[in-house]
Order: C-alpha cells, then sequence, then structure tokens
C-alpha cells in the first residue's frame, strides 16, 4: 500500500482542467508533493461544478478534458513517481437537470431499481402510505429565498 508523504488539493474545474494539473506536476514534485489530491472528477449534474453532484459515475467530465486529458494528468504523475488521491464521497450525487440515470431509475422503479440501494432511501417509513415510495419535497425556488417568504404562523404548527 501506497502512503502519501505529502499531499496538494487541486480543485477541478473550468479554471482547473486535467491538462492545466499535468502543467503544475513539476512545480508540485519541486515542493516535494508526493501526491496529487483531487476534487471529484466524474460527470457531474451542473457546468463549472465544485464536482460533488455525481451523475455519471462511469464517465470522467468533460468540461475537464475527459479521459484522454485525465491520462495525460496520469502520465505526468506517474512520470515523477507520483500519485493521486480523489475525493470521492459515494452519497454526493446531484440529480439536477435529470442528467442522474440512476436517481431517474429509482424514481422510475422505487425498490425495484438497480440503484435503490444506492441512495439513503426509507423504503418502509412510519406512514405506510408512503412504503415502497420517494417523498420528494421540490421548492419552487432557492432554498434562502423560500425560507424567507414562509409564512412564520406555519414554523410553529404540527407537520403531521
Amino acid at each position: 500500500m501506497r502512503v502519501p508523504r505529502a499531499t496538494y488539493r487541486l480543485q477541478l474545474g473550468p479554471g482547473l482542467t486535467f491538462d492545466d494539473a499535468a502543467a503544475l506536476v513539476d512545480y508540485l514534485d519541486a515542493l516535494g508533493v508526493s501526491d496529487a489530491y483531487t476534487s471529484p472528477f466524474l460527470e457531474t449534474a451542473t457546468r463549472g461544478s465544485h464536482g460533488y453532484d455525481v451523475a455519471d459515475h462511469d464517465r470522467l467530465r468533460a468540461e475537464l478534458g475527459g479521459e484522454p486529458a485525465f491520462q495525460r494528468l496520469a502520465a505526468a504523475l506517474g512520470a515523477r513517481g507520483m500519485g493521486l488521491l480523489v475525493d470521492v464521497v459515494p452519497n454526493h450525487m446531484g440529480i439536477a437537470q435529470n442528467r442522474n440515470g440512476w436517481w431517474l431509475d429509482v424514481l422510475e422503479n422505487g425498490p425495484a431499481s438497480p440503484y435503490a440501494s444506492t441512495f439513503d432511501i426509507d423504503w418502509r417509513p412510519v406512514k405506510t402510505e408512503l412504503t415502497d415510495k420517494v417523498l420528494l419535497p421540490v421548492l419552487g425556488d432557492q432554498y434562502g429565498d423560500v425560507l424567507a417568504h414562509f409564512p412564520v404562523a406555519l414554523l410553529g404548527s404540527d407537520p403531521r
């Protein structure tokens, strides 16, 4: 098992692609960095993302340069004997713009979806009428704006 000696965090995005990161490898090596530590780089639900709203676990983000650019980064790191650590948070998934096939399959097929166990869904909640269903609150605006306009009288009411 490889143990990193010193890492350097790279927040990938439109301003720092795989090729941009590859161009930094010599500099990082000169600093004594043993491993590049990147933000997630799988395909996201939104463009210009921080990377934590993964929508497709089978594809590298095109806006970062996709597979070819990732291979160039890996080759640059390998040429210097450096490693790569990737920040992966399995439960961080984006559902925006209907780009997450796993989520759409769960909404369509419920617990029969092959991806049902991927999500933290209580298929047997206290309210039996919600058994095998997803209760999905949808806001009509940004959370802060909705909350700011939420009627104060409802805040103290019983949600049941």
